[in-house]
C-alpha cells in the first residue's frame, strides 16, 4: 500500500474533521470534514485564528494552554487522549467535540504547530445528557416513594 495515497485519503475524508495550525494558531489546514462539521469553507478557514470555532467563553482558557504548550512543547493532551469540548459552527450553533492532538515539529524537532482530528458527538452527548436527568428523576422518585413508605 501506498502511504502518500493513504495519508491524502484520509486528510480528504468527509468524516472527521482534520486541521493544523502553526505556532500562533493560525489555521494552515481545514480537511472536507472540517467544512462539513464547521460550516466554514476551506478558503474561509485559512489563515484564521482558531478562534473561529471556539466558543467565546473558553477562548482565554484554549490561548493560555495552547501558547504554553508551543512554549514548552509539551502537553497533557499528546497521549492519544481524547479532549471533550463545546465548538462553534459557523451559523453560530454550539456542538460538542471530542479531539486529539498532534504535536507538529520540522526536521530539526523544533515545534512549528499542532494538527488535530475532531468528530461531533453533539447526538452522543444529548442523549447522555437526557439518560442521566432521567436516572436523577428515577432516584429521586425512588427515595421519595421509600421515605413515604417508611412514615
Amino acid at each position: 500500500m501506498n502511504i502518500d495515497r493513504l495519508a491524502k485519503s484520509m486528510l480528504e475524508a468527509q468524516g472527521d474533521a482534520i486541521l493544523a495550525v502553526d505556532r500562533k494558531g493560525g489555521i494552515t489546514f481545514w480537511s472536507p470534514g472540517a467544512e462539513r462539521i464547521f460550516g466554514f469553507s476551506r478558503a474561509e478557514a485559512l489563515g484564521r485564528p482558531l478562534h473561529l470555532i471556539i466558543p467565546e467563553t473558553l477562548r482565554a482558557r484554549h490561548d493560555e494552554g495552547f501558547h504554553k504548550t508551543m512554549a514548552t512543547g509539551e502537553t497533557r493532551y499528546g497521549a492519544g487522549d481524547l479532549l471533550a469540548v463545546p465548538a462553534m459552527t459557523r451559523d453560530g450553533r454550539r456542538i460538542s467535540i471530542e479531539f486529539s492532538i498532534i504535536l507538529l515539529r520540522d526536521e530539526t524537532g523544533a515545534l512549528e504547530g499542532m494538527a488535530a482530528i475532531l468528530r461531533d458527538v453533539t447526538r452522543q452527548f444529548e442523549e447522555s445528557r437526557a439518560l442521566r436527568k432521567r436516572i436523577a428523576e428515577f432516584e429521586a422518585k425512588l427515595q421519595a416513594s421509600t421515605h413515604s413508605a417508611l412514615e
